[in-house]
């Protein structure tokens, strides 16, 4: 009995040990970890700078649960980092899901994210990353920040559809556009942000800022 004691209190000091694991595709680390090992449940809790690095992607946050077959899941809290090497997107936010084999993250309430390839920054109360698919979602609140022709262009709506390859912003609900002293809003709105050109559709409405000249400009 007392050996199996000993036994016992050496595993469950194991379990809490700072870890770091790594496969060929798959690493993770944290300053300690806890393992659910119930069949069918089988769970591993990182804590404090958790850790992990899938193929192009780096997530950093406070806890991190790793679950399914070869840890394909992470739901991650607090202060959530995660970053897309390849693609140049930061998303920051409290709490995040991760499929790596679909490259999808789900964000539930208010995030933050970064396009460095367009520099464009999004915000809003709803993310679905489809890596993949190179399309994200994002609803509730979504407010878009970005420079074009040295000009601030600020978007609002209430669900925004990016087509990244295709670097073609989507927005409706209410959506509103305000660029260069213009305003323009619409049922939908397209911007294309490679050429910032803007398409208004159903329900246009807009007002356009003017210079006045002098007689001899004219």
């Amino acid at each position: 009995m007392k050996k199996n004691s000993i036994l016992l209190a050496g595993f469950f000091i194991l379990l809490l040990a700072p870890l770091s694991a790594e496969t060929s595709s798959f690493s993770f680390s944290s300053d300690t970890t806890r393992a659910v090992l119930a069949k069918g449940k089988e769970r591993t809790i990182l804590s404090g700078n958790a850790f992990i690095h899938s193929e192009n992607t780096e997530i950093k946050a406070d806890s991190i649960e790793l679950y399914g077959e070869d840890f394909r899941y992470a739901s991650c809290a607090g202060k959530v980092t995660a970053f897309n090497r390849e693609k140049g997107i930061i998303m920051t936010c409290e709490n995040l899901f991760y499929d790596r084999e679909e490259e999808r993250m789900i964000i539930t309430g208010y995030g933050e994210m970064q396009d460095q390839k367009n520099e464009l920054v999004v915000k809003g109360g709803f993310f679905e990353d489809n890596g993949n698919e190179n399309i994200t979602i994002i609803e509730i609140g979504v407010k878009i920040l970005k420079i074009a022709e040295g000009k601030e262009m600020v978007c609002r709506a209430e669900y925004a559809r990016y087509e990244r390859d295709k670097d073609i912003l989507i927005l409706s609900g209410m959506p509103e556009v305000y660029w260069k002293d213009d305003h323009y809003s619409a049922a939908r709105i397209t911007i294309n942000l490679e050429t910032d050109e803007i398409t208004l559709e159903g329900k246009v409405s807009g007002s356009v800022s003017t210079q006045e000249q002098s007689e001899d400009n004219e």
